[in-house]
């Protein structure tokens, strides 16, 4: 972190890829992220004052000095509304009710990680287990975070709750789908009593995370606080404009399990209209396209775990960080595929990954293939916009 006048004001890293965690956190907190220097963060010392740039493109920039810059305006009233939905990623619920006013369609990714690590801070198996907890420090550290709270678990799902009904409240009646949570294991390890829960894996990013957790005796109890916080953001606070979306489902018979898990805890595909949709982001989820979309009302193309699965480049790596493309012709062939597929299925099909957001060229490659909606950092919803706009323009001719 690089700190000026006691302010994070930007992020810097030695390791990680455009799209690894620190890069995706300080997007979701609106703060400038250069990762992947290998040596940066060693070059600078404390109090020294130096200006990020992240505007220019795929590389970023630390100037030494505090460097004037100039501010681009865009008058709201004179751009018009795609026929393509333009959704945003919203992590952050403080910040929810300001981002409603750019123009949009509505929340296509709301993470629940964000809340988790900010306001929970703990891990639920610790809460549902806290008579049990032998060790002092946990149980002390649980206690000052769940004050109040002799239901320790209930803590969990009015915090999560919270968080979530922000977020719908602030783009209500326009959807927003909340992703469940997908930390990976070394992640979940690192919240509050997490150590004990979680299995030290060498290769977490294909571990233990998504689908695979919420159904498995080892984290069934917990996700059933998801789902109990989930129904109370839909039933008792009105907010059924929520839409749910599973991560990192390998297998349809996987997607169905799942959506079983959901329905025992009162979250019933189809009543009350809730949907349920699936990220597309294993090459499975394209190559069965078809069956998956008789398990789930519509999908959402995760491009950054899609790219790092079809090329086989770690997404959290600095040296391979190049090869790194969404753009690459096979990732681009595969989500031409499931959106082809989708169509004809008569599903949603829209992205929440990061490549609209980088690149307008990408955004417009996908309103050629006909998705129906785009999800992008708020910061790029406006020159998205104008590049959807500018396609569907040139497709109308």
């Amino acid at each position: 972190m690089i700190q000026l006048r006691n302010i994070t004001r930007a992020t810097r890293t030695d390791r990680g890829g455009r799209t690894c965690h620190a890069a995706i956190v300080s997007r979701e907190l609106g703060v400038p992220a250069i990762v992947g220097t290998e040596h940066g963060t060693a070059s600078l010392k404390d109090g020294q004052v130096v200006t990020v740039s992240c505007s220019g493109g795929d590389t970023g920039f630390v100037y030494e000095g505090r460097l004037p810059f100039g501010v681009t305006r865009t008058d709201l009233k004179e751009i018009g509304r795609p026929r393509t939905q333009i959704m945003m990623n919203v992590a952050n619920p403080e910040g929810a009710f300001a981002l409603s006013f750019i123009p949009n369609d509505g929340v296509g990714l709301a993470r629940e990680e964000f809340i988790i690590t900010s306001y929970i801070k703990a891990h639920p198996l610790a809460l549902l287990d806290y008579a049990k907890i032998q060790d002092a420090a946990v149980r002390a550290e649980l206690d000052k975070l769940t004050a109040g709270y002799d239901d320790k678990a209930q803590f969990f799902v009015d915090k999560l709750a919270q968080g979530v009904s922000m977020i719908a409240a602030a783009f209500y009646p326009k959807d927003v789908i909340v992703r469940l949570s997908d930390f990976k294991t070394n992640e979940y390890a690192n919240l509050v009593g997490g150590r004990a829960y979680e299995p030290v894996e060498e290769n977490p990013m294909l571990g233990f995370r998504g689908a695979s957790r919420y159904y498995n005796p080892r984290y069934a109890a917990g996700f059933a606080l998801e789902c109990r916080a989930m129904k109370k953001v839909r039933d008792e606070m009105g907010l059924t404009n929520v839409k749910l979306m599973v991560p990192f489902c390998r297998t349809v018979e996987e997607g169905r399990k799942v959506i079983a898990e959901m329905a025992q805890h009162g979250l019933k595909r189809g009543e009350s209209e809730l949907e349920i949709y699936v990220m597309c982001e294993i090459p499975s989820n394209v190559i069965l396209a078809e069956e998956f979309a008789e398990a789930f009302d519509g999908f959402s193309i995760g491009s950054n775990d899609l790219t790092q699965l079809i090329l086989g480049v770690d997404r959290d790596s600095e040296i391979v960080a190049g090869i790194f493309d969404e753009r690459n012709p096979a990732v681009k062939k595969m989500i031409a595929e499931v959106i082809a597929v989708c169509r004809k299925k008569g599903r949603k099909i829209g992205i929440c990954g990061q490549a609209p957001s980088d690149y307008p060229e990408f955004a417009q490659f996908l309103v050629e293939q006909g998705i129906d909606s785009i999800s992008l950092n708020p910061d790029t919803v406006l020159k998205t916009t104008l590049a959807v706009l500018e396609e569907e323009n040139r497709l109308s001719v």
